[in-house]
């Protein structure tokens, strides 16, 4: 008996959950029903907790027409971007010359950004890498200064930096010198006269930047020497001379990579070989030769107006030259009055007296009252001074 009433409920529950899938199934194509029986048997179980999707609940609703229809797009305007006027470009008027080796490579871009503030500024870039004044058969620079001034290229300052490449043997014809011997010293320094004798001769400041201070203890002392060859003959021809070894190194006068940059912060100056710059070092390199340019530059006259041209005239000799307009008379100007002074004149306090035997005080008038007879009367008695005329304790009315 609980068998067969156990199958009955089996059947009336199974029953049931037939009926359910068979009103969630008929709404939709039996092609449709049979598919989604395949791909989803439990999908009608699914769709009773999901929310009800465009066109579900209205048969009406096409749902690929809408998926057609594209959106109405609402043109939006475009931000307006201002464009700011553009900076009138300012030819160069002032042009610096920088010479050397490739530590005046680097000054060379050091001084190219100090001076991005004054576009009137043109720093032109002859240094050549690899160069120096001891292989003058690789690059002879007397010659090279020669050149260029001849070529009548305008200068108005010349920078020099050079020497880092001059630590070898001098050779001439088939003679060679040895480092620092007497002859070498002597050849040497005859390149360096020529140099700054050229730029002298064209009436054109000549700047040379001594070698700043060397890793290589060897290489530090042949620079010194180099150093001292450079200011006596520079200075010999009127040039200026500017150290650079005390600047680059540490608070003992040693070598050091590090130190403070052109804003004081500390920063790496030196690259690893102990000769060359960094970019700060570049930089700080130019500042010890910024100044004396700038100064330069200061006084330098402002350039002519093109347009103001003055045309001297002569007079011509074949046309009569008129007699002068008679010039009326004027009359007579009459001076002004002096000014009245705004203070009488300043006596002294410590000067001569001016009173009878130094008295402030004279004699007194007949008929007047003697000062104790004043005190008493106005002091004791109360009674005031009668009133003089024209005093501030005058009240008498004006006569008419």
């Amino acid at each position: 008996m609980r068998c067969a009433l156990r199958a009955g409920q089996m059947r009336a529950a199974l029953l049931l959950a037939l009926f359910a899938a068979g009103l969630s199934l008929g709404a939709a194509p039996a092609h449709a029903q049979y598919r989604g029986a395949q791909q989803q048997p439990f999908g009608w179980f699914e769709q009773m907790f999901q929310p009800e999707r465009p066109g579900q609940g209205n048969p009406g609703y096409d749902v690929e027409r809408a998926r057609r229809v594209p959106k109405r797009h609402v043109a939006r305007p475009k931000p307006t971007v201002e464009r700011q006027p553009e900076k009138p470009a300012v030819p160069p008027r002032y042009f610096v010359a920088v010479l050397g080796d490739s530590l005046g490579q680097m000054l060379g871009q050091g001084l190219a950004e100090a001076f991005t503030d004054r576009p009137e500024v043109a720093i032109l870039r002859k240094a050549r890498e690899n160069t120096g004044l001891v292989r003058d058969d690789y690059f002879d620079w007397p010659k090279a200064v020669h050149d260029l001034l001849a070529s009548n290229e305008k200068i108005d300052v010349a920078v020099m930096l050079i020497g880092s490449n001059d630590r070898q043997p001098l050779r001439i014809g088939g003679t060679t010198y040895d480092l620092r011997s007497d002859k070498w010293d002597e050849l040497y320094k005859t390149r360096i006269e020529a140099i700054s004798a050229a730029f002298r001769d064209k009436h054109i400041p000549l700047i040379w930047v001594g070698l700043p201070i060397m890793k290589s203890e060897r290489l530090a002392d042949d620079v010194l020497a180099f150093n001292d060859f450079y200011r006596e003959q520079v200075e010999k021809a009127g040039g200026t001379y500017i150290d650079i070894w005390e600047a680059f190194g540490d608070d003992r006068g040693q070598y050091s990579p590090f130190g403070p940059d052109i804003n004081g912060q500390s920063a790496r100056l030196r690259a690893a070989d102990g000769v060359h710059f960094t970019r700060a070092g570049s930089r700080k390199l130019a500042h010890f030769v910024e100044g004396d340019i700038r100064h330069r530059l200061d006084a330098a006259p402002p350039p002519a107006d093109p347009l103001m041209v003055t045309v001297p005239t002569a007079p011509l000799a074949d046309k009569p030259v008129a007699a002068p307009a008679p010039v009326p008379a004027v009359a007579p100007v009459t001076a002004a009055p002096a000014p009245t002074p705004v203070a009488g004149p300043v006596l002294p306090l410590t000067g001569p007296s001016l009173a009878p035997d130094g008295q402030l005080a004279g004699p007194l008038k007949p008929g007047s009252d003697k000062p104790s007879a004043v005190i008493e009367r106005t002091l004791a008695q109360g009674r005031p001074p009668a009133p003089k005329p024209g005093r501030s304790d005058d009240f008498t009315w004006p006569e008419h």
